[in-house]
């Protein structure tokens, strides 16, 4: 939020409250003896204010004009100002003690939780850092391997068997180049420079572009579709959502052990379009569910034969869009095997997003 919206949000909150306060001690004037309340409640006034304000400008502030509404309205001589009583001194420095210490702690709460929050960046970097050099170094290897190969042995190596080295760099070279575009969109996200351009998008039109994209890369996985029949349009970053449901469908085919059927449901419910992601391979390993989203993941845990994984970097890239999108990504096991990855997106684009 803008300083200057933050700062007329604490101001019209102060006056609301001791505005709130005052005619409160009105009313309890009006049916009860409460002069001994009086204090009690501009204090209480003063307290939430400096609670729920920034700093200690409007605490002080409620305090001064809890202090002015005493005195002028509730103590003798009435509707008259008695600035130097004892009572009003009082009352002044218990009120401006209660606006100072409750500034001071909702401040240091405030500086807590962004130090906690600055110490959970670096985390996830250091650990997406490791998911990088681990998950790199793989199809490197590989294709540095291949044409080692090629070099040294092009006079003896059949045709076929050259073919078929060409075409194992080929898909590891498609593989580094999607999880480069993971990377730098995990760098723009990092950087707060993923910029979600919203646009209504015909539903239909993108799941076709996501299936096209898909089977150029595993054209013997087949997707079971399931859409709603009526005109769909959803606002939203097609380019981003695309990349989503793209990890997540490849995710599946390379992670879900065992599969057999692998199934895009999109479903409209309450004014939101639910996506889900299904298949019936191995599921997700129980230790493994609260951390799926964070890039990280745990030496137990590491790939060890040799293949790529990427898990854990396509799925902090899925996570951190549909973040930016206002929502939340989840992932299940499924009760009758497999798992399952759903988010939704709202069908109208609010004021505030």
């Amino acid at each position: 939020m803008p300083n200057w919206k933050r700062r007329l949000r604490d101001g019209a909150l102060t006056i609301a409250v001791m505005a709130a306060i005052f005619l409160l001690v009105l009313a309890l004037q009006r049916f009860f003896v409460a002069d001994k309340l009086i204090p009690m409640l501009f204090v209480l006034g003063v307290f939430i204010v400096s609670l729920q304000t920034e700093g200690y400008l409007w605490g002080v502030a409620a305090s001064l004009i809890g202090v002015l509404l005493v005195n002028y309205a509730f103590m003798f001589p009435y509707y008259a100002f008695d600035l130097l009583s004892p009572v009003n001194l009082a009352t002044a420095v218990v009120m401006l003690a209660v606006s100072v210490m409750t500034s001071t702690l909702t401040t240091q709460i405030s500086v807590q939780q962004q130090e906690k929050a600055a110490a959970e960046r670096e985390r996830m970097r250091a650990n997406l850092l490791r998911a990088i050099s681990h998950d790199l170094r793989t199809p490197l290897t590989s294709i540095s391997g291949a044409c080692s190969v090629m070099l040294d042995n092009h006079d003896t190596l059949s045709e076929e068997k050259q073919l078929t080295l060409l075409g194992d760099m080929r898909r590891d070279a498609d593989w580094l180049i999607r999880m480069v575009e993971n990377l730098l969109s995990v760098t723009r996200i990092d950087d707060k420079k993923l910029l979600v351009s919203k646009v209504p998008t015909v539903l239909e039109e993108l799941i076709d572009t996501v299936l096209v994209k898909f089977y150029k890369h595993y054209p013997q996985q087949q997707v079971e579709v399931s859409i709603p029949d009526d005109f769909v349009s959803i606002p939203m970053d097609a380019m981003l959502i695309e990349q989503v449901l793209i990890n997540m469908l490849e995710n599946a085919v390379v992670h879900a052990k065992g599969m057999t059927r692998l199934s895009l449901t999109v479903a409209v419910e309450q004014g939101k379009a639910c996506f889900a992601i299904c298949d019936d391979g191995c599921g997700i390993p129980a230790q493994r569910l609260n951390g799926l989203f964070t890039g990280y993941l745990d030496r137990d845990q590491e790939v060890s034969d040799g293949k790529r994984n990427g898990m854990g970097i396509g799925l902090f890239v899925c996570a951190a869009i549909i973040r930016a999108h206002g929502s939340e990504i989840h992932a299940r096991n499924l009760p009758e095997g497999g798992a399952a990855f759903s988010f939704a997106l709202d069908m109208e684009e609010s004021d505030e997003q």
